[in-house]
């Protein structure tokens, strides 16, 4: 019987020439592909950040879902607020391709281990602030989210594209609110605009440091996590928001902001970069309040992951005999 000889392994150099063969020609790595352990931890920081974001986020407007104006606005508000836990659930799916468990990610979050965006840290203080995070914060999610739907990592990128749609949707559902607002009384009118001022430097803040401090950009471009700079999309965001402001009748908190004909973009003045890497430290005005919500939820919830833990293992107890015997007429008791 003739020896069949077993396929040479690939020595490490084939393995990186390989993958760096698939970012060059700009295709998908797969989790089956074989990756580098620094791309692996790269992707997994990223998209379980992202994951997070999404679950925090439910917090500052799921507060406002009982004390919406109408019936209208709560079901508004409660299916944005849906569609936010099911982009948590694909990004969390995504990470776990990579090798790390939602349980692990979670606890992680909730140990302060891991970070999500800096925006949620950040409180709703009116009814008014609901559009504005439609519209402002959904707004730069779409500008930074977008161009993931091309990232290098298959089930991250596909995931991006149902999630985008509905952010935005998630965008002209705030701005609608606004406009509402803007075309009501002095007060709401008023409501609207100091939301806005509260809000417009914070979101410059989402799209992360300026590109001379933000150490994984570079990186993350090289390997095609990131398709564009953390200033390249801040400057996009503004490009598009301006013009929407003037429609809206608001005015964005920002001196600064001019348009520059020689450049063909705005100019503007820089958020407060000590407040920010404040915040992402754990010093923002809501960061223990949301982490200790998101724990207490987690905790909560122990008994049903530990049900279906125990159904799934097949200890669940199956009672469909008992009440396919059971033929009497007589009375039954709960």
């Amino acid at each position: 019987m003739p020896v069949v000889a077993e396929p040479e392994q690939e020595s490490e150099a084939q393995l990186e020439a390989r993958f760096e063969a698939v970012i060059n020609r700009k295709d998908r790595v797969e989790p089956r592909d074989w990756m580098p352990d620094a791309y692996r931890r790269t992707l997994v920081r990223q998209v379980a950040q992202h994951a997070h974001s999404e679950i925090i986020g439910m917090q500052p407007e799921g507060a406002w879902i009982g004390r919406a104006p109408s019936l209208r606005r709560k079901a508004i508000l409660l299916a944005k607020v849906q569609d936010e836990a099911g982009h948590g659930l694909y990004l969390y799916s995504a990470a776990e391709t990579l090798g790390v468990s939602r349980q692990e990610l979670t606890e992680m979050l909730i140990s302060g281990r891991q970070k999500y965006s800096s925006i949620f840290n950040y409180p709703t203080l009116s009814y008014a602030d609901v559009g504005t995070i439609g519209w402002l914060v959904d707004g730069a999610a779409i500008c930074n989210q977008v161009p993931l739907c091309r990232t290098s990592f298959g089930p991250y990128g596909r995931a991006m594209i149902r999630i985008c749609k509905e952010e935005s949707f998630h965008q002209r559902q705030g701005y609608e609110l606004l406009m509402t607002m803007m075309r009501g009384t002095d007060e709401q009118r008023a409501m609207v605009q100091e939301s806005v001022d509260r809000f417009w430097w914070p979101s410059l803040m989402m799209f992360g440091p300026p590109d001379d401090e933000s150490p994984n950009t570079a990186r993350s471009m090289a390997w095609g996590v990131k398709t564009h700079t953390n200033d390249e999309l801040r400057q996009r965001f503004v490009d598009m928001t301006v013009p929407q402001a003037k429609a809206l009748g608001v005015t964005l908190p920002d001196p600064e902001l001019v348009w520059n004909e020689e450049r063909g973009a705005h100019d503007f003045g820089q958020p407060d970069w000590d407040e920010f890497w404040d915040v992402v430290k754990g010093n923002g005005p809501c960061n223990a309040q949301r982490v200790a919500h998101r724990k207490k939820a987690w905790d909560d919830g122990a008994w049903v992951r530990e049900a279906a833990l125990a159904f799934a293992a097949g200890d669940g107890s199956d009672t469909s005999s008992d009440t396919s015997s059971d033929t009497s007429d007589g009375p039954r008791t709960a």
